[in-house]
């Protein structure tokens, strides 16, 4: 059953390519599907458009639908194009003429525009709690290896002291900045579209606002044209704040596997989280972290990939837009999965507690001598050219005293400002609005 049949059978070969994918990813949106189904006849019924006794009828073989979706227990069928209209039959089957009715009002446009909005919030939930646990594991590993002093590099040569505390809770930090970001997206994301049908509005006098209300959006994309616009902008506002976290995480990852390396011998994981070799029996290698950074690599690519989809397509719908669904749709999990990884190894990751002895990094204390010089009243070129020329001359001694009191320094990493940052931007969310919407519409 095709929505917008008319008798007329369409090519095979046509309808196989102009369906692609689609089917699969409508998978990930059918729970949505009826979500935003049960909303709309609440409207309708609220305008005139169906009866009490027909919005009650609906409303239960919607939720049973909704039950046999969460169960695993739901197809798209050979012959339905996508899963509003397999909503459509199955409701149809099982209550006649009055299954027709439920798409008065709206059009397959603002149904998956709806459906994916759902969707993303969900997600958008789900990255940010797994992103906040990476970040508790950070802060844990920072505080508790905040002793611990590692050369820092710039150019990749030894630059000047650094300590496992400061690297940890930089990348902590650096998460607070890319959920930033995504609070900024979720909340382009939560604007209801429903109501603007096939981008031109409706003869019917749907009540807008209710519809907002019942699935908890925040507001409503008002202008009906506007509405329209956003399928793709949405996913490719989205997309750039995962690729930002997949960014953090990339960074990572690569310091991991530098850091593991036997010319670093700075970190190392538990036997059982690397792999080896099948002819070199002495490989222990990082493959997690090296898989973990390809992957972000790979998830950085995909702004760029809707941005070419659509950054040439002017107002109204386009069937363009259903290819975004096969690049968007599975990033959101598999970015949830390296964030997940991540915490895990990260968790797991052991520190060598005296790299600084080893003689290769004396150099890196240079600038701690010159502060110390400035200190005792020489002008900071001259104490410059002196601890280097004790350099150039071989007579340079370090002095391992490190005295760093500033914001956010190897002797103030300022994690529990670091924290509040985090804590108060998780507030922005206001995630409990769209949960208690939702789980209300499905009660029974």
């Amino acid at each position: 059953m095709k929505l917008w049949d008319k008798g007329t059978k369409i090519n095979e070969m046509i309808e196989t390519f102009t369906i692609g994918r689609d089917t699969e990813m409508d998978y990930f949106l059918a729970e949505y599907d009826v979500i935003g189904s049960l909303a709309h006849i609440t409207m309708l019924e609220s305008v005139g458009l169906i009866t009490k006794s027909e919005l009650t009828l609906l409303s239960h073989e919607l939720k049973n639908i909704h039950t046999e979706i969460k169960a695993g227990e739901f197809v798209i069928e050979e012959g339905s194009e996508d899963v509003h209209s397999q909503v459509e039959l199955i409701l149809t089957r099982r209550l006649g003429d009055v299954g027709k009715k439920i798409h008065s009002g709206r059009s397959r446009n603002d149904q998956v525009l709806l459906d994916l909005k759902l969707f993303i919030r969900k997600e958008i939930k789900t990255i940010t709690d797994s992103s906040v646990r990476l970040f508790e594991i950070l802060i844990s590993q920072s505080d508790k290896y905040k002793e611990i002093l590692m050369p820092g590099y710039t150019h990749l040569q030894v630059a000047m002291p650094s300590s496992f505390g400061l690297w940890f809770s930089a990348y902590a930090e650096s998460l607070t900045d890319d959920l930033q970001l995504l609070q900024a997206a979720y909340r382009i994301t939560d604007q209801n579209p429903l109501g603007s049908a096939a981008g031109y509005g409706s003869s019917f006098p749907l009540n807008r606002q209710l519809t907002t209300d019942l699935l908890g959006f925040e507001t409503m994309n008002y202008n009906v044209i506007y509405a329209q616009m956003g399928r793709g902008k949405v996913e490719k506002t989205v997309s750039f704040a995962l690729a930002s976290i997949a960014g953090t995480l990339s960074k990572l990852a690569y310091d991991v596997c530098l850091f593991m390396s036997q010319n670093f011998n700075f970190v190392s994981l538990p036997e059982e989280l690397t792999t080896g070799s099948s002819i070199m029996p002495h490989k222990k290698n990082p493959d997690v972290f090296e898989l973990l950074r390809s992957h972000c690599n790979r998830i950085q690519s995909i702004p760029n990939q809707i941005l070419l989809m659509t950054n040439n397509l002017p107002s109204g719908y386009f069937r363009d837009l259903q290819l975004i669904k096969e690049v968007f749709i599975p990033v959101l999990g598999e970015l949830n999965n390296c964030l997940n990884i991540a915490s895990f190894a990260i968790g797991n990751i052991k520190v060598n507690d005296y790299i600084m002895d080893d003689d290769r990094y004396k150099y890196a204390y240079s600038v701690e001598e010159v502060n110390r010089l400035v200190l005792d009243g020489i002008p900071f070129r001259d104490a410059y050219r002196q601890v280097g020329e004790a350099i150039n001359q071989g007579n340079f001694q370090p002095d391992k005293r490190i005295l760093h009191t500033h914001e956010g320094s190897i002797g103030n990493l300022c994690l529990e400002n670091i924290q509040i940052k985090m804590d108060h931007l998780l507030k922005g969310f206001n995630f409990g609005k769209a949960e208690a919407a939702i789980a209300k519409l499905l009660k029974a």
